[in-house]
């Protein structure tokens, strides 16, 4: 007997089905209305749970996001403090050294004004007197000769003795026009002098101002920070994000001159520690290699917080002036000792290299091509030397993008945890709104299921309604108001 045939009401199939049917249909109609409850009442509480949790995860979201908003403007104010506090540096350096030279500036340049003021008196032109005897030679003129030779004669050397004078005259008048040109010629330099104290005053003030502008400028987005509006914020928001992936790149470039400074000392490392020694799966040479690496770049930070640039370690930057100036010769001490064993290293790295070429072309019988090849072979040594010696000190300033990076990755994980959580948040929305409509959705094709003992009730309440007054429908928005 198999197990289709204990459903078999009569022998044949298609009866048993339709009185099965029939039969499910009749229970199914008699438990409509619990099972409408039921249904709709476990839409209801999924729709609840995850409406609830979708609250959670939005207040989350707005913790979050109050959080990063209060870091964002506290990088922000500590941004424009210190630069608010470097041009104030600048303005004090300058009226320091500049402005505090005034009083001499205003000594020289009232000696020059004097020397000036001095020279333009003597330069100035006044007219000679005309000389006492010309009116008695005009009174000598106007006597009438009347064709005396002596009178004529007298005429005569008076008209020579007056061309003499007017020679005269007009010499001495030379040359007091010379030396009153040579006088203004000797007021050049006192010029030049007065306006190059001027130019130098100009400079010193428009120096001042521009400080000045730039100060006003940082104090209106400081005020800005500290009241904490919208539009600090989206500026604060959009320069983290471009200092990040600026930093990211220049940390890549950082990386790979890293990954060179490797190439260049790993070799070597393997002849002093050994190359068939290993710690797990790392060779030893390897790992010697890298923390030599990792040595100058932490001699790089130290020496970077030493000289104030960077401010990842406060530590640092809390020492007196003296300790901090002992601790910058220190580091470079370092750095400079571990750049000259690179640089060994780099060389020893191309003798080995040389080695086995040699090696190589001797077991080939070609030994004249290497010997050629090892005239050339100091301008590789030299490079590597270079790059070994350079490499060190360049990855010093690695410390200026990392300080950016570490900084600014605290904004745009914040910023991307914030984005995560509104859309999980939108997600158990979504979610839960749909498990309440697909309740109302099972609750219609429950009714479809049972359409005959319904279609027949709609059928009975109408002809019973054509004598009795209508009452309310039991309907499926009912249903659920009811459960509601």
């Amino acid at each position: 007997m198999s197990f289709s045939d204990i459903f078999l009401i009569v022998p044949n199939p298609v009866i048993s089905g339709l009185i099965w049917f029939f039969v499910l249909s009749a229970l199914l109609y008699f438990a409509r209305q619990p099972a409408h409850k039921y249904i709709l009442a476990f839409s209801r509480v999924i729709h609840n749970a995850l409406r609830l949790a979708a609250n959670s995860v939005k207040t989350a979201e707005l913790r979050l996001q109050a959080r990063n908003r209060e870091v964002l403007l506290e990088a922000g104010r500590e941004a424009t403090e210190r630069m608010i506090e470097r041009e104030f540096e600048r303005v004090e350096n300058t009226v320091t050294h500049d402005l505090a030279q005034y009083p001499a500036l205003q000594r020289k340049l009232s000696e020059r004004i004097t020397r000036i003021d001095e020279d333009y008196q003597q330069s100035t032109e006044v007219p000679p007197d005309p000389p006492g005897w010309c009116k008695v030679v005009e009174s000598v003129a106007a006597v009438d000769s009347n064709g005396d030779a002596m009178v004529a004669g007298i005429l005569k050397d008076i008209h020579k003795s007056m061309i003499k004078a007017q020679d005269r005259a007009i010499k001495e008048h030379r040359r007091a026009c010379m030396e009153r040109h040579n006088i203004l010629k000797r007021m050049m330099p006192h010029w030049r002098s007065v306006k190059k104290v001027l130019g130098q005053v100009d400079s010193n003030i428009s120096s001042i101002l521009e400080r000045a502008t730039k100060i006003g400028r940082y104090m209106h987005d400081y005020e800005e920070i500290l009241r904490g509006s919208d539009r600090a914020t989206r500026v604060l928001s959009s320069s983290a994000i471009s200092q990040f992936f600026v930093s990211a790149f220049v940390l890549a470039i950082a990386v790979g001159g890293a990954m060179v400074n490797f190439t260049l000392i790993a070799r070597p490392m393997a002849e002093m520690v050994g190359g068939h020694n290993f710690i797990g799966t790392f060779k030893v040479s390897e790992i010697s290699a890298i923390v030599i690496i990792l040595v100058e770049i932490s001699m790089g930070l130290f020496l970077m917080e030493s000289l104030r640039i960077t401010r990842l370690f406060p530590v640092i930057g809390a020492l007196n002036d003296k300790l901090r100036v002992r601790m910058i010769w220190i580091t470079f001490g370092f750095l400079f000792i571990l750049a000259s064993v690179e640089a060994g290293l780099a060389f020893m790295r191309e003798i080995l290299m040389e080695d086995e070429l040699a090696t190589s072309a001797m077991l080939r019988g070609d030994a004249a091509s290497a010997i050629q090849a090892t005239d050339f072979a100091w301008i590789t040594t030299a490079a590597q030397m270079g790059l070994g010696f350079i490499l060190p000190f360049a990855l010093v300033f690695v410390a200026i993008p990392l300080e950016t990076f570490v900084h600014s990755l605290r904004t745009v994980l914040g910023i991307i945890g914030t984005a995560l959580l509104r859309a999980v948040a939108f997600g158990l929305r979504l979610t839960g709104n749909l498990f309440r409509y697909m309740g109302r959705v099972l609750v219609n094709l429950y009714d479809l299921v049972i359409f005959g003992p319904l279609w027949l009730e709609n059928t009975i309440t109408g002809k019973v309604s054509s004598f009795k007054p209508a009452a309310p429908k039991h309907t499926v928005n009912a249903d659920y108001q009811e459960a509601a």
